[in-house]
This record gives structure tokens, C-alpha cells and sequence, in this order.
């Protein structure tokens, strides 16, 4: 049995209360939340290096580029040395961690992690019309597209092959109707404009392959530490869709790769989502399902899925009802938004007597927090107040030099750093397209000019009259009917001079030619 993981306590001697994390209840996932500058950060820290102990590997995403400093021992400096003075702390046990660093927007130049890739095939529909913020028109069109793909047997692995794969379908909507339905050229603009836009953020880098193992994420290091997994979104943060796709993908693959297992004395990986908002800001209703599907079912699979936000409303109800672990940081009830948040989290925590819950959620200092964890029968122990640990990483990044050597050494180094790129739908709808050109080159008959030669003997010469000079203009000498020539003319004018003005020219020398009034 994995030992319960320490996360908070208050008080000494006979008024010591702790809290304890139960390693075989963390897949019953959990909640972080508070204002900003309250303590997330911190609480999120101690809480990996905790279950890294234990042997647990962990996912989380660096938002403002902090949390690299888990890589590194941390220091007792004056500032720390007096808050646990005040606080009754004991000094903790500071040490370094094993990390990987995972970039989106690495590539072959370089960036702050390792590359992290997925098809568009493995991503699916559902998913990238979230990412491309579609209609469900446009979502029904990008599902036609995915559908004609597989059926055609062509590939989509990269951003050009969608890219390819839609105008191949716009083109052809007319022979995909009977069989697919109707496809909208609207639609298929949309979906090409959603596309540009990830592209000119850099998402592109997202879709291709070698894609990212499962497997990697869930390592230990040759002393049985969990590998923390820490995914670089300083920059991801300006694509706030292309973030919180991302992390549903990856919580989908592992519920969808990882075998039943049902209730283990640890988890296998324990996922932070930071910034868990975005995650359901105008999320679909089919989203939504699937969201709250993937985390109720997710935890026998063994992976707990943590939470991180500011408010407790930014979670819907149906998923916040499967979170049993709960660290309730600072909220600041300026608003009516903020005090019907602090009056949630008060009531959805088990109540504790000795405590005014709506006030003390308020008063909270920072790294101050009310816990509430499951204990050893699966039930929500008596929320307490309670100073989070410090935790034994740095507090704080660490420096470009000091990140570039952790990725020389990570075990994963030089695998996903080469991007591949096999035959696909796009080389294929190319290599369809070059073949149709010669043979569209031989379908070609006489041009238009040999077509309105007048037969041998005609009684009309080149160059006899005005019909003559008309046939040097039109058509460089050739005989023509009268017909022919009134033809080229209704043509040329409507051209030359437009709609309006053609109509003109054209009555004026028709009635000349074929015996009208001038």
C-alpha cells in the first residue's frame, strides 16, 4: 500500500491538523481552485512532487513558465525561513525531480521541449471543429470530409492534407452529393479559413507525425521517481482552442489506450488541467458529453485528472460532481459572480462545525487554503483551514542553459524531434491531379477558329468588304458565315465593353449585316 501523501496541516503538538492525499483515491480526480496570486501554483507543485514520490508519473502545462523550477533543488531563503517560523512548518526535504519538457511549437530550430505531435485523423472531427470554432453546419461538413477520406483511402496526417483534402471536395462537391449529402461551398470555406488561422499561430506544428506514445508520458527514473511532464504554454496560452484541444485530446487517448483496471493502490499518471475554463468556455453540448464521459470513466483506467482554476463555477456541474479531492484557495466576493462562487464552493465541501465556511473562504491568506480529500472509505473528510507545504522544488523558472541540458538528458531525447512526412492525401490528390492534365491536354478539339471556317467555294473572300474586314479582326483572315461573324461579335463586344454598352454596339452592326434598319 502506497503511503497517504502530505499536502497541508496547521497548528503543532496537540492542535496539529494535517490533510493527507490517499495515493488509491487520486483517480477519484480532484479541484484546485482561487483567485489569482492565492496559491495554485504552489498547491499544484507540492502536489507532483508528492505523487512523483510515490512513483507517479504526472502531466501538467506551465502557464506562466514557473513550474520549470521542479527540475531543481529549492533553497531555504529568508523569505521562506520566516513564513514557516510563523506558520509552524518544518523545513522540506529539498530536491530536484526528473522532468520532460514537451513544446508545441518546437521545431526542427528548436524551442523549449521536446515536440509534441498528433495526426488530424487521430485528433478526429469532433475535436478540430472545436480547435476551428465551427458551426454545426460546418462541423457536419468536416465530418462529410473525414468520412469521403477513409473511404477514398487517403491519409490525414498533416495540416496540408486537410487543407488538401477540403479543396478536393469543394472541387468535386457535385459527384459527392448523391453518396454524402450536400456539401456547402460556404462551409468548405470556412473550414479552409478556421485552418489558416491555426496555421498563422503556429499550430500547425501540432499536426504531423512522429506522434506523441502514451507510453512516454508514463516513466519513472532509475530511483523509481515518477517523471513529471510538463508541458511548455506560455505561448500556448495566446491560442487559448488550440490549449484546451490539445489537453482533451490527450485525455482522450489515454482513456481510449490505457486498459481497464480498475481500483489500484496508486494511479498510473495523475493529469493537472491549469486554466480548466477554457476547457468549457462555449464548449458544444456533444463536447460536453464527451468531457464528462472521459473523466467518469477515465479513473478506472487509473489517471486522476486535477483541475486548476479560478472559480468553481468555470466547472459544469456534471463534471464538478465526479471531483472527490478539493483544495479551495482565496476568492475575492467584489462581485455577484464572486459571491455566488464563494457560497458553491462553501456548500459543495464537506462542512466542518468549527467553521464559517463563506467567511473563511474570503479571508484566506495566500498559500492558505480549506482541503477537503476523500479518506479511507471513499468519503469527503471534514474540510479543514490549513497551510499547503512548501514544496521541495525551486520556487520559481529555471534558465534557458539549465533547460537545454534537462532535454539533452531526457529520456525521450532525439525521438519526436525529426518530423516525418510519408505519402498522404495530399502527395496522392497531386499526383491525381498531374495525371488528369495530359489526358485533358488530348480531349482538346479544333479551337474555335477552324471550327468557323466556311466551306471551300464560299462566295466571300478575305479581305472582300466589310464581312471581310471583320473576319480579319475576328479571326485573322478566315472565312465566315454571316452567322459565325455575328457570333464572335455578340462575344467581343460584351467583353470590350460590357453588358450594357455591348447590347448597343451589337444592335448597330447586326442590323447592318443582316439587312436591319440602321
Amino acid at each position: 500500500m502506497a503511503e497517504p501523501i502530505l499536502i497541508a496541516q496547521r497548528g503543532r503538538d496537540k492542535t496539529l491538523r494535517q490533510c493527507f492525499l490517499l495515493p488509491d483515491k487520486a483517480n477519484r480526480h480532484g479541484l484546485i481552485t482561487g483567485a489569482t496570486g492565492t496559491g495554485k501554483t504552489i498547491t499544484l507543485q507540492t502536489m507532483a512532487e508528492g505523487f512523483a514520490r510515490q512513483g507517479v508519473p504526472v502531466f501538467m502545462a506551465d502557464i506562466k513558465g514557473d513550474l520549470s523550477g521542479i527540475a531543481r533543488p529549492g533553497q531555504l531563503t529568508d523569505k521562506l525561513g520566516t513564513l514557516l517560523k510563523e506558520r509552524h512548518l518544518a523545513t522540506p526535504p529539498f530536491a530536484a525531480f526528473p522532468v520532460t519538457f514537451w513544446d508545441i511549437f518546437a521545431d526542427a530550430k528548436g524551442g523549449q521541449g521536446h515536440p509534441v505531435r498528433a495526426t488530424v485523423s487521430d485528433l478526429g472531427p469532433l475535436l478540430l471543429a472545436r480547435m476551428l470554432n465551427l458551426n454545426d453546419t460546418q462541423q457536419g461538413v468536416l465530418q462529410l470530409v473525414f468520412k469521403i477520406a477513409d473511404d477514398q483511402g487517403l491519409l490525414l496526417l498533416d495540416m496540408k492534407d486537410l487543407r488538401a483534402m477540403c479543396q478536393h471536395v469543394g472541387d468535386n462537391a457535385s459527384s459527392f452529393t448523391t453518396s454524402y449529402g450536400n456539401i456547402s461551398a460556404a462551409s468548405i470555406g470556412a473550414i479552409q479559413r478556421g485552418l489558416m488561422q491555426i496555421e498563422s499561430q503556429g499550430g500547425e506544428r501540432f499536426f504531423g507525425e512522429p506522434m506523441l506514445n502514451i507510453a512516454d508520458f508514463m516513466q519513472t527514473d532509475s530511483n523509481g521517481i515518477g517523471v513529471i511532464n510538463v508541458l511548455v504554454a506560455d505561448q500556448l496560452m495566446n491560442s487559448p482552442r488550440l490549449y484546451s484541444t490539445f489537453l482533451l485530446w490527450l485525455l482522450s487517448e489515454l482513456f481510449e489506450t490505457l486498459p481497464e483496471v480498475g481500483d489500484l493502490d496508486k494511479p498510473k499518471l495523475v493529469f493537472f488541467f491549469d486554466e480548466a475554463h477554457l476547457l468549457f468556455n462555449d464548449a458544444p453540448k456533444a463536447l460536453l458529453e464527451r468531457i464528462e464521459l472521459v473523466v467518469r470513466l477515465v479513473r478506472s483506467k487509473a489517471v486522476g485528472v486535477y483541475f486548476v482554476t479560478q472559480n468553481p463555477l468555470d466547472v459544469p456541474d456534471t463534471v464538478l460532481a465526479q471531483l472527490g479531492n478539493r483544495v479551495q484557495h482565496a476568492l475575492r466576493a467584489f462581485t455577484p459572480r464572486d459571491q455566488k462562487a464563494v457560497k458553491s464552493a462553501a456548500q459543495t465541501m464537506r462542512q466542518n462545525p468549527r467553521l464559517n465556511m463563506e467567511e473563511a473562504i474570503t479571508e484566506l491568506a495566500v498559500g492558505e487554503a480549506l482541503v477537503s480529500f476523500l479518506d479511507a472509505k471513499g468519503r469527503p473528510s471534514v474540510t479543514e483551514r490549513v497551510y499547503v507545504l512548501p514544496p521541495s522544488g525551486q520556487i520559481g523558472p529555471i534558465s534557458a542553459q539549465q533547460r537545454k541540458d534537462l532535454m539533452a538528458q531526457s529520456i525521450v531525447a532525439g525521438v519526436y524531434e525529426k518530423a516525418l512526412d510519408r505519402e498522404s492525401a495530399y502527395e496522392l490528390i497531386q499526383g491525381r491531379a498531374q495525371a488528369r492534365l495530359p489526358a485533358a491536354e488530348s480531349a482538346k478539339g479544333p479551337g474555335p477558329v477552324a471550327a468557323a471556317e466556311s466551306p471551300p467555294g464560299s462566295a466571300e473572300a478575305p479581305g472582300s468588304g466589310l464581312l471581310g474586314s471583320l473576319g480579319d479582326l475576328l479571326g485573322g483572315g478566315a472565312r465566315r458565315t454571316r452567322a459565325s461573324v455575328g457570333e464572335q461579335l455578340i462575344k467581343s463586344a460584351a467583353s470590350a465593353f460590357g453588358r450594357e454598352v455591348g447590347r448597343k454596339v451589337i444592335r448597330g452592326i447586326l442590323g447592318g449585316i443582316f439587312g436591319g434598319r440602321q
